[in-house]
């Protein structure tokens, strides 16, 4: 669940490899249950986020990781294949996956570049904030962020994290 974000992904090559070293752990770990195997590389896929200037390269890059990440699913699952699995997957990479000018921070429209956070909230539920990147891009390490790994300090103290433009 670590997150990875590519300022730059053009059609997604590193992004493919991030993808598929995160899905040999899920797959080492759950592949026996289905359920679990969906959740944890729902979580997988959620982690990874990347921004492009071109249309074409966007869409390239969220179809290859869901080709991807539909290949994987089929083998383990052949004949049991979720469709509600597959939408939320393709979901999470239209949402993850954006075109914009990571150096702007700005979409193709000139509007804040706004990011997800996906968080499990019961085994069945995933809640969606949503962040303004260029919040995101402060990197602070006194304000955690979507992309910081801890959001409390060594003493135990809360520490101020960015206000979601969205819950």
């Amino acid at each position: 669940d670590s997150r990875f974000l590519e300022p730059a992904c053009g059609d997604g090559n590193f992004l493919i490899k991030v993808l598929e070293r995160k899905l040999e752990v899920v797959k080492t770990k759950y592949k026996r249950n289905q359920f679990d195997y969906e959740r944890n590389a729902l979580v997988a896929t959620s982690s990874i986020y990347a921004v492009e200037l071109l249309e074409d390269n966007v869409k390239t890059a969220q179809e290859r990781l869901y080709n991807f990440i539909l290949n994987e699913y089929k083998k383990l699952y052949k004949e049991r294949i979720n469709s509600d699995f597959l939408k939320s997957i393709k979901y999470i990479l239209n949402r993850n996956i954006l075109q914009g000018d990571a150096t702007t921070l700005k979409d193709k429209n000139e509007n804040p570049i706004i990011f997800s956070e996906w968080s499990s909230v019961n085994t069945l539920k995933i809640k969606r904030r949503d962040f303004q990147f260029g919040d995101l891009a402060e990197f602070n390490p006194k304000k955690p962020s979507l992309f910081s790994t801890t959001e409390t300090s060594d003493t135990g103290e809360v520490i101020f994290s960015p206000k979601p433009v969205k819950e």
